[in-house]
């Protein structure tokens, strides 16, 4: 398997001697398992002119990043949706599927610092914090009906529990190192886990959903909401009973402790050793 690429065109807080802003592409290599290395990610940054800003341009930045990582990603992740066409457009110019994620957790992290520690000590920054993007949020989609699980339950694992995570049998899955996120060895992530004899099937149709994270949300009654690609979003759960709504409010709080870390896995039933799916996830803010 390639690796995955993410991908952020956009302005940054620097004027030019034209007191227009300068935009930056940044793209990086997105981890596949717990034990990737982070320094170890391919990366690469370049500078725009405001007077270049076109697919061609982008276009011409992805072929000299290929042509320094060595060889193509098989995707190209990007969360900045106000880009969408210029960015699919440049990303078809040199054959690569581009795909609205928000699943984009070492390019958040690595914007934050240059935020910080890059774009002040640049001739003409203008201080001010990066724009955020504004997504309008359709209603929650039900599963379809054959990809319901006949089964769910709350769980949790630790943090060295998941770094055994390579390890595991595993049918679709995907997942980050948890120093990324540099959470001690003992604290507590929670989850999820779906267990249905069609298990298969339904780790298959979330592993092209390009996974974002999960929610417990109260706005319309109470319930779990996987979110998904850059909007979609998809009912996992609704919660009816005391006990599970107790459940509900843990997992939310244990998810916020874990700086957002959580997971979902889907399972044939609850005595299954493997796992026909296992996503570890962040909920991180864009």
């Amino acid at each position: 398997m390639g690796s995955i690429w993410e991908l952020d065109f956009y302005s940054r807080p620097i004027l030019d001697e034209n007191q227009k802003k300068v935009w930056e592409v940044l793209v990086c290599e997105s981890p596949v398992d717990t034990t990737t290395k982070t320094d170890t990610l391919f990366r690469y940054a370049k500078y725009c002119p405001s007077t270049e800003v076109n697919s061609g341009w982008l276009r011409t930045a992805l072929q000299e990043a290929i042509s320094q990582s060595g060889s193509p990603p098989i995707k190209i992740r990007f969360f900045r949706r106000q880009m969408n066409n210029m960015i699919t457009k440049a990303c078809e110019g040199v054959g690569i599927p581009a795909l609205p994620s928000r699943k984009t957790l070492v390019l958040n992290q690595w914007i934050k610092q240059r935020m910080e520690e890059v774009y002040p000590q640049e001739q003409g920054y203008q201080g001010g914090s990066s724009a955020s993007v504004r997504l309008d949020r359709p209603l929650p989609q039900r599963l379809p009906d054959a990809l319901e699980g006949k089964q769910w339950a709350f769980v949790t694992l630790t943090v060295a529990d998941l770094a055994e995570m390579p390890e595991w049998e595993i049918g679709f899955g995907e997942a980050f190192p948890l120093d990324l996120v540099k959470l001690a060895p003992e604290t507590k992530i929670p989850g999820i886990l779906i267990f249905s004899p069609r298990a298969l099937p339904i780790a298959g149709w979330m592993s092209g959903l390009e996974l974002a994270y999960l929610r417990f949300d109260t706005t319309q009654g109470d319930r779990l909401i996987l979110e998904t690609g850059a909007t979609e979003s998809w009912i996992v759960a609704n919660i009816r009973s005391s006990e599970l709504l107790l459940q509900a409010k843990g997992f939310d709080i244990a998810k916020q402790e874990a700086k957002g870390v959580h997971f979902i896995g889907v399972q044939s039933d609850p005595q299954s050793q493997t796992f026909a799916g296992f996503w570890l996830l962040q909920e991180i803010s864009l």
